[in-house]
């Protein structure tokens, strides 16, 4: 009986042209996060590829309070801590921080791992629409409890920016928690490539470096009060093996190479270049490294990217129920380390399709 629910479950999603597989990355690079091509650069670590246990066991060393005094340093607050990931960052902050009678509230377009988060908790919660302002002063109106605001700075799905100052200013009106995710504008945005956020107020923040950092972990910012709870309440992080130390340590090595503006400043000169010759109408308006074609309907979606993967582009279709129906797209993501000659190249080929 379990085996025929599991089997018509897989049907259902091959039927509307949404069954996922894990098929390998060839051709040109457009669809990785890898946006300055960090995770392309080799070196050779001595240091152990197994931590052992939890930080609470044995799994904790030197190497980890050096690194979260100084990524709190940089991103000007008081304590920080690292988990393994961005999705268990935010699912270990929304599992554990919001209670019962308190509300959050978080972007629709908001990642997998923050709504996960928030279902884990008891709080309730709402969704408000994407980046518009009054729906969320709406939805404060009628929260209860502690408040807290779930947002992204830069969302995975469309590229584009959320307005951080009009949205802390909202949150300081109604004293609610405003909660950032950065893993996308980590690296590409701001000063010294540190984000977006580092100076708006916010009660926490989220720094994924899997992305355009290049290494894996993330880390959650804020008050030493909130970490102390994180590390007391958080099961995500409490009941977790750690980071090994070489990974804590390609962490130390990349905050010390994003300061490289010339990097950065090749990045946003190709989303410049790309958004000047992609004439697409359905193109979304984005400044990020994510730039994403509306194409509509999964089965059509598909057969584009098919279509752009044949001519030697690794660029990915993005279905439904990963987002909206009928907004599937495509999307591509631009690096360092594509040519001018390949973005070009791929925007002839995208015109001619329209």
């Amino acid at each position: 009986m379990l085996n025929d629910r599991l089997k018509t479950k897989l049907k259902n999603r091959k039927e509307v042209n949404a069954l996922r597989s894990i098929i390998n990355s060839e051709g040109i690079d457009f669809c990785s996060n890898d946006y300055l091509g960090f995770s392309k650069i080799k070196w050779s670590s001595q240091l152990s590829s197994g931590s052992t246990g939890s930080r609470l066991i044995s799994g904790n060393n030197p190497q980890f309070t050096s690194l979260e005094k100084n990524i709190a340093l940089l991103h000007k607050s008081e304590s920080a801590l690292l988990f393994n990931s961005g999705y268990t960052a935010n699912l270990g902050f929304f599992s554990c921080i919001p209670q019962k009678n308190d509300t959050v509230i978080y972007d629709q377009l908001c990642h997998a791992s923050i709504r996960d988060g928030i279902n884990l908790g008891l709080a309730r919660n709402f969704s408000f629409q994407h980046n518009k302002l009054s729906h969320l002063e709406q939805k404060l109106q009628q929260s209860s409890g502690s408040i807290f605001v779930a947002i992204e700075s830069v969302y995975s799905m469309n590229g584009d920016l959320a307005p951080l100052d009009d949205i802390s200013k909202i949150c300081q009106k109604y004293n609610a928690h405003l909660i950032i995710d950065e893993a996308h504008a980590l690296g590409v945005f701001g000063e010294n490539g540190l984000g977006l956020a580092n100076n708006i107020k916010s009660f926490a923040r989220i720094y994924t470096y899997g992305k355009a950092m290049g290494s894996h972990g993330a880390a959650i910012v804020g008050s030493k009060l909130l970490i102390d709870y994180l590390i007391n309440f958080s099961r995500p992080f409490i009941y977790t093996t750690a980071l090994p130390p070489h990974s804590v340590e390609r962490i130390k090595w990349a905050y010390e190479n994003v300061r490289n503006n010339k990097t950065r400043e090749l990045l946003h000169n190709h989303i410049s270049f790309f958004k000047s010759k992609c004439k697409h109408p359905h193109l979304i308006e984005s400044d990020s490294a994510i730039q994403c074609i509306i194409i509509g309907g999964n089965l059509k979606t598909k057969q584009y990217a098919q279509y752009l993967q044949s001519k030697g582009y690794d660029i990915r279709p993005i279905l439904y129920p990963t987002v909206a129906l009928d907004t599937e797209r495509i999307r591509i993501c631009l690096h360092t380390y594509n040519t001018k000659n390949e973005i070009e190249n791929l925007c002839q080929l995208i015109n001619q399709s329209i």
